[in-house]
């Protein structure tokens, strides 16, 4: 012992002192990276290969701890040195560990970042543009407040900080204008065209607009800015751009244009005036276009661009326009089309055709200093966020990308796909940094607000990095429950959405948990593998409190898909399984047994007559005392009798799903197959049923050869609440204890027993029958006490996109296709609220839909108790896991093979955000419609469609005029043949055709909202006569019903009556 105990403290050192020399490492990595930045700002760093970019500095972290670091605690610790190079640093805080409340929430919030809420958009569209028109130029005055737009064909606007016109003119000029700015020291706007430059007194009252155009010009204006930093009060300097690769010099003051003198005069003036009075410089820099050009302030700079390879980006002083001294020139391969300064950053952004953006420092031209990839089109605007360090780039495709300027990360990505084709192409973008928004300039002005929220980011939301097995609910707890396909188990808060603690490999390494059960009160949890081993928890502490042992056979077919709890308490669990080979056993454990134990097995599989799929049960009433919940059961072993005739038996098939209803009354369950087979097994009334009927010819129809996905009951409120505490049992939800089964309901059997059993018998169809109306009267009888009429109702989800409701008795009730205007795609959840008031399913696609049952379940053979469907939404890109519904904070939790579990709000499908998100849930604020970033397509409500609709008037239909008829045929007495004789399909009956002259008051039609009449005659109006048809019609045309009957045997009468 004592030499273990020195081997132990001897590897404890070694790892402190390996621990010591990580630490010590990763000092010298942050002194070195703090010195680096240091001198980058001071512009006196020159880039090698020893540069610590994020990359280097994440591998080198990973290098030195190991995965016991997070992936977003280095990028915190990384954004807080590069942010502020004095803060104060620990190495603990790239463990996850920080100094403070303040300063773990501040990196929470950093680590959310400030993404564009692109559902929150808004749009202009009044007073912007002419007639196929389109911005060409938006301008931010930030110390006026205004926003300045010009459009192409002459329109120029002032908005005020709440984008309201408090300016406008319209410029009549032949050329196009193609870019504006404002002029701080003369107050006006000026814009430039092809060949003119434009300034504009906004300032003019009443009617007067003052418009002085310059011109003209020698080579076509493409851009143009205003140099802010001006020494003079009455005097602006104003850079352009041109097709020939100048950029002009423009000095303008007041006396050029007479402004305090105009300001007198009440008409609107459109004055020209020669450039050749105005002091003008220009100079070549590039061979090429000049497409943008910028004053920088900070740098005291001008910036141009232009698509040439060589002289692509040149930022030097304006003095270089005048002296013709070398300017400083970035070359980029394929030029720059757009750039961008970061001021705290000290960093200048280029993009162009290339696809990339660049990254130079001001002093630095031989190479940029990172390179940031992604758009797969032409970068045509770049623009800053300076507060929060990011850049926003916009290529030709209207594809939007959000980069994080430290981290040269990327943060959100996003396409505005909705609108016109005029919309889908931007001219121009600005970032308002006063107001967090980005406005951008098409046909309309967009604007997209920014949102400290997770839910818009570029990631897709993960709450597992796989995908999800297992969504329970624990009522009890409020607590959510979520496995995936890894094994690792994790407890969410429902309010807050914070992880309480996770288990990973619960069953061992590389032992997929498949299924879960919460029981009723909350305190124990049961989890089933992919080898059908069982194991018991205690939920709050996740402590193991019993396990089945492994089974020694095949673990492909031991593979348990579903589990319910039916008991838990101290001295007893019991849980019900379904495995993949198709067999259900419950599973019982008691404080005296150390394992748990199989008590009860339901027969794999059953043959059921096509006619008349019923089948007696042979029951062990004895046995029901062992275990209280099902009793033993016996099928019929020799069927050598009936195998002759194959196409009498359903097929068997893998089992897929079930569900379990055991209240006062009733002893069910229901499974679902792979061939659209669902069985019914009823033990009260000692039979199973299948509840897929088959054709005569054994070809099934189309639902009904459909499988299986969920099998789901559906209990009214006055059932459940009759009976003692539980209601249905699924694999999703939180189901409990089930009240003891009722051996009194077994006496009518015992009657027939000779010995332990009772013998298994097969019916004929005639002796079926008379069967089924027994169990029918019986079954009214055992439901009659507790419901008073109120009778379960089984739904099954199918691979062809139905929902299917039947009777316990083996009848289908109804049938539900979801609204939508894409194909049927297979349906893979099911869950109802509490009080199953709603009903919800989730898609194969990612789709929910909920549909309002309430009034049904009232009387389901009541055909005026509809079922209405209300809402549908895109809750996941791919498949839907399950789903639950709770009733508190009424949201709708999803879960999906992406890995993600997502909450929504119940009544308007609203996103509130997904399990792991930093930032806490708030489920009460439904005030914004937000979408997930893998979702385009907002919440699509359902209205309801009454029967009929407000009356209109319409004119009859055309009828046979018998005079024009006599004058096209040779034989009018046809029409008095007591033979049938199919006129309709003479062509001169339709020539015949007319308005009629009798009864001058018109008919009264009404739009039919009967959805299950299908797309084409649910639309179809329904016309509703005064009279009876035969009163209606001339005496030449009342013919013999019977002639005029259709092949089908309806008559001409019942075409026309109403409803």
């Amino acid at each position: 012992m004592s030499e273990k105990d020195c081997d132990k403290e001897s590897c404890s050192a070694l790892e402190l002192l390996d621990f010591k020399n990580a630490l010590k490492q990763f000092q010298k990595l942050v002194e070195k990276m703090v010195t680096q930045k240091t001198k980058e700002r001071l512009g006196l760093y020159i880039k090698d290969d020893d540069e610590i970019d994020y990359d280097k500095f994440y591998t080198t972290t990973q290098t030195l701890f190991g995965a016991e670091v997070k992936d977003h605690n280095i990028k915190t610790f990384f954004r807080k040195i590069s942010n502020n190079l004095d803060a104060r640093t620990e190495w603990c805080e790239i463990f996850g560990y920080f100094i403070g409340e303040s300063d773990a929430m501040s990196s929470q919030m950093k680590e959310e970042n400030m993404v564009f809420l692109v559902s929150e958009k808004q749009q202009i569209t009044h007073a912007v543009v002419k007639r196929q028109d389109v911005i060409k130029g938006i301008v931010k005055v930030p110390h006026l407040d205004f926003t300045i737009t010009s459009s192409q064909k002459g329109v120029l606007t002032i908005f005020n900080n709440q984008m309201r016109v408090l300016a406008t003119t319209s410029v009549e000029d032949t050329a196009w204008i193609t870019g504006c700015d404002f002029l701080p020291q003369l107050k006006c706007v000026v814009a430039v065209t092809e060949r003119t430059v434009i300034v504009w007194d906004y300032k003019s009252k009443g009617s007067q607009n003052n418009c002085f155009v310059i011109k003209p010009m020698e080579n076509g204006l493409l851009c143009v800015c205003t140099v802010t930093m001006s020494d003079h009060l009455a005097k602006d300097n104003i850079l352009m751009g041109d097709d020939k690769g100048y950029v002009h010099l423009l000095t303008v003051t007041s006396d050029h244009f007479g402004l305090k003198q105009c300001k007198g005069k009440k008409e609107s003036q459109l004055q020209v005036l020669d450039y050749k009075t105005f002091n003008i410089v220009k100079r070549k820099l590039h061979d090429d276009w000049v497409v943008k050009i910028k004053y920088i302030s900070d740098l005291n700079c001008f910036g141009s661009c232009s698509s040439d390879s060589i002289h692509s980006f040149v930022l030097d002083d304006i003095k270089r326009l005048e002296d013709n001294l070398p300017v400083k020139e970035f070359s980029v391969p394929k030029g720059v089309n757009a750039f961008t300064y970061c001021g705290k950053a000290k960093v200048i952004v280029t993009g162009g055709r290339d696809k990339l953006l660049r990254l130079w420092h001001p002093a630095i031209n031989s190479r940029p200093t990172g390179k940031l990839s992604g758009h797969q089109h032409s970068v045509v605007e770049i623009v800053t966020n300076e507060k929060d360090q990011h850049v926003i780039s916009l290529s030709s495709a209207k594809i939007f990308r959000v980069w994080d300027i430290q981290t040269l990360s990327l943060l959100q990505v996003f396409h505005d796909n909705q609108g016109s084709p005029g919309e889908m192409e931007t001219f121009a973008m600005v970032f308002d940094n006063d107001r967090g928004t980005l406005i951008t300039g098409s046909t309309v002005i967009d604007i997209y607000p920014l949102t400290h929220m997770i839910q818009d980011t570029r990631q897709v939301p993960q709450t597992h990095e796989k995908s999800i097995n297992v969504l329970v609910y624990n009522r009890a707890f409020h607590q959510i429950l979520t496995i995936c396909s890894e094994s690792i188990l994790k407890v969410w808060d429902l309010e807050t959405g914070y992880q309480i603690y996770q288990i990973e490999d619960a069953h061992g390494l590389n032992t997929e948990v498949t299924c879960a059960a919460i029981e009723i009160n909350g305190f124990y949890l049961a989890t089933g593998t992919c080898d059908g081993a069982v194991k018991i928890w205690e939920f709050e502490s996740g402590q193991e409190v019993k396990a089945l042992p492994l089974a020694q056979h095949s673990r492909d077919w031991c593979r348990l898909l579903k589990i319910v709890y039916l008991k838990a308490n101290e001295s007893q669990h019991a849980l019900l399984v379904l495995e993949q080979s198709g067999k259900m056993k419950i599973i019982q454990g008691n404080s005296v047994q150390r394992y748990l134990y199989v008590t009860w097995v339901l027969p794999e599989a059953v043959s059921f007559p096509r006619r008349n799929p019923v089948v007696s049960l042979s029951l062990k009433p004895d046995t029901l005392q062992t275990h209280d919940f099902f009793p033993d059961i016996q099928l019929l072993s020799d069927t050598s009798s009936l195998r002759n005739d194959t196409e009498n038996f359903v097929p068997s098939v893998e089992m897929k799903c079930f569900d379990v209803l055991k209240v006062e009354g009733c002893s069910l369950i229901a499974t679902g197959s792979a061939n659209g087979a669902i069985i019914l097994w009823d033990f009260e009334s000692a039979s199973v049923r299948c509840l897929c009927k088959i054709n005569e010819d054994s070809q099934a129809s189309v639902l009904q050869a459909s499988g299986v996905n969920v099998i789901l009951f559906l209990v009214h409120g006055a059932f459940s609440s009759s009976s003692l505490p539980s209601t249905t049992a699924t694999v999703r939800s939180d189901i409990g204890a089930v009240p003891e089964h009722k051996s009194s309901s077994l006496n009518l059997h015992k009657e027939n027993v000779k010995s332990d059993e009772i013998n298994t018998q097969i019916t004929t169809a005639e002796d079926t029958a008379r069967y089924e109306n027994m169990q029918y009267l019986k079954m009214n009888v055992q439901l009659s006490k507790p419901v008073a009429g109120h009778s379960p109702i089984l739904a099954s989800a199918h691979e062809n996109g139905c929902i299917c409701l039947w009777s316990i008795q083996g009848n289908l009730v109804k049938e539900l296709l979801p609204f939508s205007k894409y194909p049927l795609v297979p349906l893979t959840a099911l869950c109802t609220d509490i009080c199953t008031k709603m009903l919800l399913a989730g898609s194969k696609e990612g789709h929910v839909m909920r549909w309002s049952i309430a009034s049904f379940l009232e009387d389901p053979q009541n055909n005026k108790n509809q079922i209405k469907e209300e809402l549908c939404w895109r809750a996941h890109s791919t498949e839907v896991v399950d789903l639950l519904h709770e009733e508190e904070k009424n949201v709708v939790v999803t879960a999906s093979v992406d890995g993600s579990v997502r909450l929504w709000h119940a009544m308007n499908g609203y996103y509130l955000g997904y399990f792991g998100q930093p930032r806490k849930l708030e489920l009460s604020d439904i005030s914004r419609l937000i979408l997930p970033c893998d979702v385009n397509n907002f919440p699509t409500t359902v209205k309801e469609e009454s029967k009929h609709m407000e009356k209109k008037k319409c004119e009859y239909p055309l009828m046979l005029d018998r005079d024009k008829w006599k004058s096209l045929t040779r034989l009018p007495s046809v029409l008095k043949k007591p033979k049938h004789v199919d006129i309709i399909q003479d062509l001169k009956f339709f020539k015949a055709l007319a308005s009629p002259k009798i009864h001058k008051e018109p008919l009264e039609s009404f739009e039919s909202g009967n959805r299950e009449a299908g797309s084409v005659f649910g639309s179809l109006p329904i016309y509703e006569l005064g009279k009876t048809f035969e009163d209606s019609m001339p005496q030449s045309l009342q013919w013999n019903k019977a002639e005029m009957s259709s092949p089908t045997g309806r008559s001409m009468e019942t075409g026309f009556s109403g409803e």
